[in-house]
């Protein structure tokens, strides 16, 4: 394996970990600033308020994106086993 295949396996690992795992940090960080905006206007300071509703929205956008994560995970290890193993 020369450097340049591996700085190249390394460059598309971080571009599809990025693509695979924003909809789910997107979905939860948008629930958390709307939880904190509410927060701030009610100034109900409940812990638990902040970390329910987050993990439910996390859960959501895994239902919803779960399959289309796998697809790309497992298209990303098929691409990278026919790299590895051609060479």
């Amino acid at each position: 394996m020369t450097l340049d295949m591996a700085v190249n396996l390394t460059d598309a690992m971080f571009k599809t970990t990025i693509i695979v795992v924003a909809p789910v940090i997107l979905i939860t960080f948008i629930m958390g600033l709307v939880i904190s905006i509410f927060q701030a206007a009610t100034q109900i300071n409940e812990m638990t308020l902040t970390f329910v509703p987050k993990i439910v929205a996390t859960a959501i956008a895994l239902l919803i994106f779960g399959s289309w994560m796998t697809t790309e995970l497992v298209d990303y290890t098929r691409e990278l086993l026919k790299t590895i193993l051609s060479k």
